[in-house]
Order: structure tokens, then sequence, then C-alpha cells
């Protein structure tokens, strides 16, 4: 990938979570590509969150250096506040900034709900959403201080949500918890935030990656020419436009993105209402709720439903 030294995220310092693979280097890769020093974050586990190894990051640091670029790699765990604080002490004592934040780490522990453990509950939320949650602490941290000094920045946080947050998916129900509340999050953060120059959106991709190859295997698979529909790195401008100064006014917004489609997702509002101004008895509120829904728009499908 050439790299544009004067591209749109020349001179900004950018952390990604989850770089070592997938869409985390992919995303890693573009901004590099696009004039960002990059902090390639990951603790190089296994699809579901087993083992870890400092090489991932290593190897995606490496290769932006080897095109020219600047990188550094951090293999902590941000869903700890010690890695999170080292995530952001990283890209601060390296480059002495920091504009950018792209949370992406995760992994998957998929069973119906029924037999879904406590254990895999937890440590699926706590790598989706405490992983979400303590790196943007530390970075809104530094970004308010920054603010404090008479130094507003132009800083971005870019959250990776999922379609099973937004619609529910079968055989997730940690994960899709999780994805649900880092959209939550992101409306909280981009609200909170905005006095201190922090733009926060949300992207729920849909492409190829450890995450993804056992549920979409046969549909995801590479075609032998023309375009790859499901490669990652048809996420990573969405993305690295979002972390950049051109974004700018872009903010509490949640975007789906698929090969070479960009969809503005438009979530909770307020639809079909009914006020009797006196309280209602069982029968008269199980009426009028049947009488609003069937003025109301019909939910999106749940994914792996029927």
């Amino acid at each position: 990938m050439p790299l544009n030294p004067t591209g749109i995220c020349a001179g900004r310092v950018a952390v990604v979570t989850g770089a070592g693979r997938g869409l985390g280097r992919a995303h890693a890769l573009a901004l590099a590509a696009e004039g960002a020093r990059v902090v390639v974050n990951d603790l190089g586990v296994g699809r579901g969150g087993e083992g870890g190894s400092a090489d991932p990051a290593r190897h995606v640091a490496d290769e932006i250096t080897a095109l020219g670029g600047e990188a550094v790699a951090h293999h902590g765990d941000i869903a700890t506040d010690e890695g999170a604080a080292s995530l952001v002490a990283t890209a601060l004592d390296t480059y002495g900034r920091l504009d950018a934040l792209v949370n992406n780490a995760g992994f998957l522990r998929d069973r119906m709900l029924v037999n879904l453990g406590e254990d895999e509950w937890d440590a699926v939320v706590r790598v989706h959403l405490k992983g979400h949650f303590l790196p943007l602490r530390h970075a809104a941290a530094h970004w308010r201080a920054e603010t404090k000094s008479g130094r507003r920045p132009q800083a971005r946080v870019v959250n990776t949500t999922s379609g099973a947050g937004l619609l529910g998916s079968v055989g997730q129900a940690n994960y899709a918890a999780a994805k649900a509340g880092i959209v939550a999050l992101t409306l909280v953060a981009a609200a909170e935030l905005a006095r201190y120059g922090v733009q926060a959106n949300a992207v729920a991709p849909a492409a190829r990656t450890r995450m993804t190859e056992g549920v979409f295997a046969e549909s995801m698979a590479a075609p032998p020419t023309g375009f790859d529909a499901m490669a990652p790195a048809n996420v990573s401008p969405l993305v690295v436009w979002l972390a950049s100064p051109a974004s700018a006014g872009v903010t509490g917004r949640v975007f789906e993105a698929e090969g070479g489609r960009i969809t503005v997702m438009e979530g909770w509002r307020v639809g079909p209402t009914a006020d009797k101004g006196a309280l209602w008895s069982p029968g008269e509120a199980g009426e009028m709720v049947r009488a609003l829904l069937a003025n109301a728009s019909p939910p999106g499908p749940v994914y792996g439903a029927g």
C-alpha cells in the first residue's frame, strides 16, 4: 500500500486496538497510508480469547515501517485499567500526541442463550465493552487536559459495533449485548466530550475475518478475480475519514460498512404514541399497544432467525 505523507491524516497519531489481524490490521495500514503515525495494539489471542502473543502487533508495526511509515507495537490488555493507560501513554511517550482512537479489539464465544455460561458472557462483554470504555476514558482524560491547557484538539473516536448489536443475532447474546452497549457508549461520549474537541462515531463492519469465517464461510470466500466485497480493507476508508479532521461536524453517528456500501444507521426514535392522561387498565393498555403497533415500522429481522 503506497504511503501518502500529505494524506488526510498527515501529522496525526492514531491508536488502533486489536490491530494485529483482520479489520484492525487493515485500519492501521490505511491510517498509515494517509500519513498517520500508528500505535498498533494487539494481545495476540485466539478467536475465542485464548493464548496470547506479541507477534501480531509487532508484525503489523513492522509492515508499516517497511513501507516507510511510522508505527509502534503495543502488546497489552486494553480491558484492564493498566493496559489502557499504557496504550495512551505509548502514543504520548513515542509521538508526543494522540489524535484518534480506533477501538476494534474483540473475540467471540458463541452459544445459544440457554447454554451460555457466565464466564463466556463475562469474557465477551469484558473485551468488547470494557475494552472500548477504558481506552476511551484514558484518551478522553488526555484530551480534556489538553483543552484546559489551551490546546483544544481535533480528536476522533471510532468505535466498532456490529449488526448483531443493532438487530440481534441468534447464538450471540453476549456479543450482541456488548455491541449494543458500544453504541450507547458512543452516543454518550459524543455528547460529553464535544466540549473537549472530541468527536465519537461507531462503525458496524461486515468483512471476512477470523470472527466471521465460521459464520459466513461460503458467501465470504474471496473471489478469484475482481472486487473482493468481503475484504477487511473495504471498511477502512470510512474509519480513516472518521479519524481525520475532514470529518468535522460528524459525531454521535453509527454507520454500516460492507464492500462498497456505506449506510447511515438510524436507531431508536419516538414512534406512535398514545397518552390517556390517566391510569390505563391492563386491557386498555394492551388494546392501545396493538393499535400503536399497527402504525409502527416493523423491527429488522434478527440475524440467524428463521
